[in-house]
């Protein structure tokens, strides 16, 4: 039973739930009486929540307000509104407010809404002391009460028939802020306020004046007075007395000071009188000042003093201003309209003046060292005064000027400019030095013992002297220099160098080098290189002449490579030449001996190939024919040849066989082709078998007219020992 209840009271909990439907349309916020709210005023912000349910029933309201983020009311209400009440705004409530409401689960938030409580509550002023005496300080106190910071103060001084001084702070994280204000001289009674500023959307709102606070100024001492005696104008010579006093309401730390155009004369402390007193002179005319000072405050009185002059400056006079040395000189001091006096005449020195006689005039016979400025004194009752100052100028004549250059040698290279110096050892300057380049005038310099001139425009083929004079204000006039020459030096141009012969050089043989240049002035100094791994100086020598010519007696292979020449002259310019190649090669003849060893060699082999070609044709005909022993031995030029034999043939006659033979000598050379056949005993110029044919057949070397390459062929008569010949040839 119990479980069918609780069944029943499920489902009817379910259907209640589900008839009970809602939705938020819409939550807004508002402010009463508007968004701008005037300062004090009262002020409602209301949230409404806008909701449509699905039938008549309580729903719980959760609502929450915050301003600028933050939360500043909350309540839970069954109506659809909620209110938040300030009684009083101020310009803290001015701000982004917001609401935010949660019902049945469900939360919705308003757009924000800005308010502005216009202005400020009135500041409090208050001041540390009422009453202050001059030179002391008033601090001020100004508060904003329920404003929030970051506020601005601005405090003001208000004097009467014055425009009020004004100051102002800045407080980021204080609702009050504090100064100071100095009280000056002539402060009486002052008056102060202050009020604040706070910084909305780009705009200042002010607040109202704070009260007025009144400060009375007492003054701690009095104006000061100060007295002249025995007057304010008097005469020179007369003694002045100044005095000056003030009251005072409290002694300590006051301090009284007498000046004249800002330079203190005197000074007491903890005084109330201060007294000065001098002897008067012109410079004793003018304003005095005197100052009385304690702590901050500080009051001062002026008085103005005429002295009168009693006699005026002295004049000293000169005979002359500038003179030549030992010429007389007078010095002469006088007062105009007054001739009771003192006079004394110096002379100055950095190191004091030097008294030089103590009457009116002064008559000397002067050297250089008198050169300088010479003043006159003239004492009337205690009062000095002197003269103006006049410069004497004694002058020693001028030596004769030595005209030199400047690098030192009288010379200049081409292209760059001459510096010359002009000096005179003696002399007093200023003086005036005056350089000519021939009889024209290039520059003229003032100066103590020397000056320079810079010649920019020197010439190749310039032949004109320089010198220079030199002048100073004494009576002896100009002096004249030497004329200094000087020596354009060419630079070096185009350097060259050649070789003979050129090229190939024979290993053996000499070679002669010859280094040239286009221009440069003499000497010139000529250096060789060869190149190698660096470059080695093979020759150097110095020439009164353009070229120079190196001869290298013996060339060897090591001389092969490549060969610059440089030179230079007193330019200090090195110019160097194309470098030239030379290969040293074999001499003649050391070829002639290698080719000679060639063809030796190549003339064996073809008489050993030709030995061995007769050899082998030999041993395979054998003896074919016979020579007549006496037929032979007659020698008869009548018998011809029955036919040609090829050389190595043998020849048959009668007991040509049984004959001993001995061998003949062959001399074999190369020869002219284009010489005759020659006789027997004789050389022939044919071929060997040729030559051993015409031998045999007894004909004249003429009878054959064709020329061809033959060896020279030295024919032996042969001796017969037996009736057979062979004929050998080697």
């Amino acid at each position: 039973m119990y479980l069918a209840l609780l069944v029943i009271f499920l489902q009817c909990s379910e259907l209640y739930t589900q008839g009970r439907v809602f939705t938020f349309n819409t939550v807004e916020i508002n402010v009463q009486p508007s968004v701008k709210v005037k300062n004090g005023a009262p002020m409602s912000i209301i949230c409404h929540a806008d909701i449509s349910k699905s039938a008549d029933f309580q729903l719980k309201h959760n609502f929450t307000i915050f301003k600028d983020g933050k939360l500043v009311f909350m309540a839970v209400s069954d109506k659809d509104d909620a209110r938040y009440e300030v009684p009083m705004a101020r310009s803290s409530d001015t701000g982004e407010y917001e609401c935010t409401v949660e019902a049945g689960g469900k939360t919705k938030s308003s757009n924000s809404l800005h308010v502005w409580v216009t202005g400020m509550t009135k500041p409090i002023l208050t001041a540390e002391k009422k009453e202050v005496l001059e030179g002391e300080v008033v601090k001020l106190r100004c508060e904003l009460p329920e404003e929030v910071p970051p506020l601005y103060f601005y405090f003001r001084k208000i004097k009467m028939n014055s425009t009020p001084k004004e100051k102002y702070v800045f407080e980021a994280y204080k609702n009050y802020s504090e100064v100071e204000f100095s009280v000056e001289e002539g402060d009486n009674i002052l008056q102060f306020d202050c009020f604040g500023k706070r910084h909305v959307q780009r705009e200042f709102d002010s607040s109202e004046h704070s009260n007025k606070t009144l400060v009375t100024v007492r003054e701690p001492f009095i104006k000061p007075t100060l007295s002249v005696k025995p007057s304010r104008n008097i005469t020179e010579g007369d003694r002045i007395q100044l005095e000056c006093s003030t009251v005072v309401a409290r002694m300590r730390d006051i301090e009284i000071i007498l000046q004249k155009n800002k330079t203190i004369l005197n000074s007491v402390r903890d005084e109330k009188v201060l007294k000065y007193s001098a002897v008067a002179t012109l410079e004793d005319s003018g304003e005095y000042l005197c100052k009385v000072e304690q702590g901050r405050a500080s009051k001062s009185t002026k008085v103005n003093v005429v002295v009168s002059e009693l006699f005026p400056k002295p004049t000293l006079a000169a005979s002359m201003n500038k003179l030549d040395e030992n010429r007389e000189l007078t010095l002469s001091c006088s007062i105009s309209g007054f001739q009771r006096a003192k006079f004394s005449v110096l002379r100055r020195n950095s190191n004091g003046d030097v008294l030089l006689e103590t009457s009116r005039n002064l008559t000397m016979r002067v050297s250089v060292n008198d050169t300088g400025s010479y003043i006159c004194k003239a004492e009337v009752k205690g009062i000095v005064k002197e003269s103006k100052p006049i410069r004497i100028n004694v002058y020693a004549p001028v030596s004769k000027p030595t005209l030199s250059v400047v690098s030192g040698l009288p010379e200049v290279v081409l292209g760059k400019p001459l510096q010359l110096i002009c000096r005179s050892a003696r002399g007093t300057p200023p003086i005036t030095f005056k350089f000519y380049k021939g009889n024209v005038t290039k520059e003229t310099v003032t100066n103590d013992t020397y000056a320079t001139f810079l010649d920019e425009n020197v010439g190749q083929n310039d032949k004109k002297g320089y010198k220079c004079d030199a002048r100073n204000n004494h009576s002896s006039g100009v002096k004249t220099s030497n004329i200094l020459n000087v020596t354009v030096v060419v630079p070096i141009r185009n350097a060259s160098l050649g070789s003979i012969p050129y090229g190939e050089v024979e290993e053996g043989s000499e070679t002669a080098f010859l280094c040239s240049v286009k221009e440069g002035s003499w000497p010139i100094h000529f250096r060789i290189f060869r190149k190698a791994d660096r470059d080695v100086l093979v020759f150097e020598q110095s020439e009164h002449a353009d070229r120079v010519m190196w001869r290298k007696g013996t060339m060897s292979r090591q001389d092969t490579g490549t060969y610059y020449c440089m030179a230079s002259n007193r330019a200090n310019v090195d110019v160097k030449s194309h470098p030239i190649t030379i290969s040293v090669i074999l001499a003649s003849w050391q070829k002639g001996v290698i080719v000679a060893f060639v063809l030796i060699s190549i003339a064996g082999a073809v008489t050993l190939a030709l030995w061995w070609f007769l050899c082998k044709k030999k041993k395979a005909k054998g003896p074919s024919m016979e020579m007549s022993g006496p037929a032979l031995a007659t020698n008869s030029t009548s018998e011809k040849l029955a036919r040609q034999h090829n050389d190595g043939d043998y020849y048959s006659g009668p007991d040509l066989e049984s004959a001993e033979v001995e061998y003949t000598e062959v001399e074999v050379s190369t020869l002219d082709p284009h010489k005759a056949l020659l006789p027997l005993g004789s050389s022939c110029g044919l071929a060997l078998s040729t030559c051993m044919r015409l031998y045999r057949a007894g004909l004249p070397a003429g009878t054959l007219s064709r020329r061809q390459p033959a060896v020279n062929l030295h024919v032996i008569e042969p001796k017969f020992t037996g009736s057979h010949l062979k004929l050998a040839t080697g």
